[in-house]
């Protein structure tokens, strides 16, 4: 199971939760989705929120502001739409969770807890790369150090 894949799932079984996806912010591109329905078209409305992460970081640019977006509240009558970017992981990749919650089952303050915890852990999920197999006689110190 990908990364993207367990954080979905874990989206999935927030309190209230409708939909979820993992979007990366750059190309609009919706990477892993769960959710929906045919009346709220999750392949539109996912990609859709990437323009309000560019639109926020441009305007927190030409302000000068040198801090991240911890995450975006929209409210509707009856859903809560959280994005939230994901940070570390030491890439280049541009991604935010996209989460949206029924207001009459959501408690708002728990889904941005269990979302922080589960954009904190996302990265967390990726294995370290293997390192080659040091050899039998190498010891301690590497062979070229003089001592």
């Amino acid at each position: 199971m990908s990364n993207i894949d367990h954080c979905l799932d874990m989206a999935a079984n927030i309190k209230g939760a409708f939909a979820v996806a993992v979007v990366d912010f750059e190309s609009g591109m919706t990477l892993g989705s769960r959710g929906g329905s045919p009346e709220f078209d999750l392949d539109v409305a996912a990609p859709g929120n990437s323009d309000v992460v560019r639109t926020k970081l441009e305007v927190m640019q030409k302000l000068g502001l040198r801090e991240g977006i911890e995450d975006i509240l929209i409210t509707l009558d009856t859903q809560y739409h959280l994005i939230r970017p994901v940070r570390g992981g030491g890439t280049d990749e541009k991604l935010f969770i996209y989460l949206v919650l029924n207001r009459a089952q959501a408690n708002l303050a728990m889904a941005r807890r269990d979302l922080r915890v589960i954009e904190q852990s996302f990265y967390m999920a990726v294995p370290a790369p293997a390192r080659p197999p040091m050899p039998e006689n190498a010891g301690f110190f590497p062979a070229n150090i003089q001592r």
